[in-house]
């Protein structure tokens, strides 16, 4: 949640605008008071997709789904307007954070509260079927842990028995991971697809990690289709029952009346200890900071900007709020685990920190301050002496960001336990991005004194290589390393605080011995790839975090 800006409206239809709740893919969301002064989410569809008949129809159906299922584990519709832009639904607003970010910061739930949390979200789940819908996207990310209990969020794509599915782009619908397999083959599917995702969400609380792994988003969809789930250290009975609903056969998984009595719950899950103690990662609405003043701009308008690419800083001993919207918030800033000296996979914060949160007084368990590994004697790593000027291409670099799936297609090369975040622009309808410059910014989220110097390169890679002039080539299969900022230390004055590095102006490239400025953005419109990477030394680097943006509509 942060601050309206000054672009922002002081309301939309008659709810007075408070605060942003976040950015999603369909727009705008804003935290609101009804005239009667109830606090209601208010999602506002972004003008670009006015005039995209089957993203505008998404949003119709997503309004008139939540209007339809009246459940006490879904987010009641509040208001709407469908007839003309602006187009926008408003719910209640339901205060707690999501399944995602609260595993991603305490990790995997014991599996007592699993069930108790399986039983609660199935029940959901038949509710909302008893109105004949699907809901087609259940995922830890769509699941808001409420005082009374869970909350099923985002309908976006959900449909009732019969219909058509809306895909995008020729994707099916739903989420990698947690896409049943006969949706992901393109065959009819029911009820028994969010049972599929229903066991891979609770695979998640279960462990912390993705259940089917990490990567290109056709790569977890294979595995989704062809491998069995991730529940090793899953407690049996729970295991067997996750792994039943997870069936690649959907008249294999057991029915939710089934998966209820096999949870065996015999006390309210807010009761459970571990739930109260989730709750306590969302944050009180931040009255201080709201307003009632909006600028000088028509009634009911919205402006469709994503959020900023630096958020307002946040006390180290605050919490984040989980939006308690019709759909799950996907935000700028992305949270990934650091290495701390060391050297590994990769591990992003929707499959889940594998890490603890840890008292930012010590180093992280198994590592010396330098990155040894105590238990095993091996020595501690060097620290390098001092940043590489620039860091230099000595293999293909492979790093690929797809702005279709919001993701890159391999994964990194170093994971490790500390909390790095990172901020940019995201799509063509942010201002940056429309101005032709880019603020990255990057910074750990928690201090850890004494830490040896971690520096860190930030590399942006158009989709065509370019030549030694630094115009683009008719190559689209860009092998070259991107253009480089240069590398400092993450841990230098106040970690907490963010870095920023600027596109175009920060970067450049060596190339052939020459060094090449780098480009405008409008000179190679489309995806382009962010890389951030550890440097020990101008050849030594590798990368821990990708991901990218989009500068606007592709050549061709």
């Amino acid at each position: 949640m942060e601050s309206l800006r000054d672009v922002d409206p002081a309301r939309i239809g008659a709810h007075a605008l408070l605060a942003r709740l976040g950015a999603g893919g369909m727009g705008q969301v804003y935290l609101g008071r009804s005239p009667g002064g109830r606090l209601v989410a208010v999602k506002v569809i972004r003008d670009e997709i006015t005039g995209h008949p089957e993203a505008l129809a998404r949003f119709r159906r997503e309004a008139e789904t939540v209007r339809a299922v009246r459940s006490a584990y879904t987010a009641n519709l509040i208001d709407a307007s469908l007839a003309a832009p602006p187009f926008w639904l408003a719910t209640e607003y339901v205060a707690g954070p999501t399944l995602g970010h609260a595993v991603a910061e305490r990790g995997g739930l014991p599996a007592d509260t699993c069930r108790r949390l399986f039983a609660a979200l199935a029940e959901g789940l038949a509710s909302v079927h008893a109105y004949g819908v699907t809901h087609r996207d259940l995922k830890p990310q769509n699941v808001i842990l409420g005082a009374q209990g869970p909350q099923l969020i985002d309908f976006g794509i959900a449909r009732g028995v019969g219909e058509t599915a809306l895909t995008q782009d020729g994707q099916a619908p739903g989420t990698p991971g947690y896409t049943a397999p006969e949706v992901l083959l393109g065959n009819e599917a029911g009820a028994a697809a969010d049972v599929f995702a229903l066991g891979a969400t609770l695979a998640y609380a279960a462990t912390g990690r993705a259940p089917f792994g990490t990567g290109a988003a056709t790569s977890v969809s294979y595995r989704a289709v062809h491998e069995p789930i991730d529940v090793a250290g899953v407690e049996p009975g729970l295991a067997a029952l996750i792994e039943a609903c997870v069936a690649k056969d959907p008249a294999a998984r057991p029915a939710l009346a089934e998966v209820i009595g096999r949870c065996g719950v015999r006390d309210a899950l807010i009761d459970d200890p571990v739930y109260l103690g989730l709750g306590a990662l969302g944050e009180a609405v931040p009255v201080h900071e709201m307003r009632t003043q909006g600028p000088g701009l028509p009634y009911g308008y919205t402006p469709t900007q994503h959020a900023a690419a630096v958020p307002p800083r946040r006390g180290r001993t605050g919490v984040w709020v989980a939006a308690g919207l019709a759909l799950a918030v996907v935000g700028a800033v992305a949270v990934w685990k650091l290495p701390l000296g060391g050297g590994g996979g990769a591990d992003d914060d929707r499959a889940g920190a594998q890490g603890r949160n840890r008292n930012p007084s010590q180093s992280p368990a198994g590592h010396t301050p330098a990155g040894g590994n105590p238990s095993s004697g091996a020595p501690a790593a060097q620290a390098p002496a001092g940043p590489p000027a620039y860091i230099r291409q000595t293999a293909p670099n492979l790093d690929d960001y797809n702005p279709i799936h919001h993701a890159c297609t391999r994964p990194a090369e170093e994971v490790g336990s500390l909390d790095f975040q990172a901020a940019m622009p995201r799509t063509t309808d942010d201002p940056q991005l429309r101005s032709g410059k880019v603020q990255i910014s990057y910074r750990v989220k928690n201090a850890l004194p004494d830490a040896p110097p971690y520096y860190v390169a930030v590399v942006v890679k158009p989709q065509r290589e370019v030549d030694e002039n630094g115009r683009s080539t008719e190559t689209t299969d860009n092998r070259q390393l991107g253009f480089v900022a240069k590398a400092r230390d993450l841990y230098e004055g106040d970690e907490l605080e963010w870095k920023n590095v600027t596109y175009p102006d920060d970067f450049s490239m060596q190339l052939n011995g020459k060094t090449v400025k780098a480009p405008p953005l409008a000179q190679d419109p489309g995806g382009w790839t962010v890389v951030f990477r550890h440097a020990t030394s101008d050849t030594e680097h590798k990368s821990f975090h990708c991901e990218g943006f989009d500068s606007g509509p592709q050549k061709g």
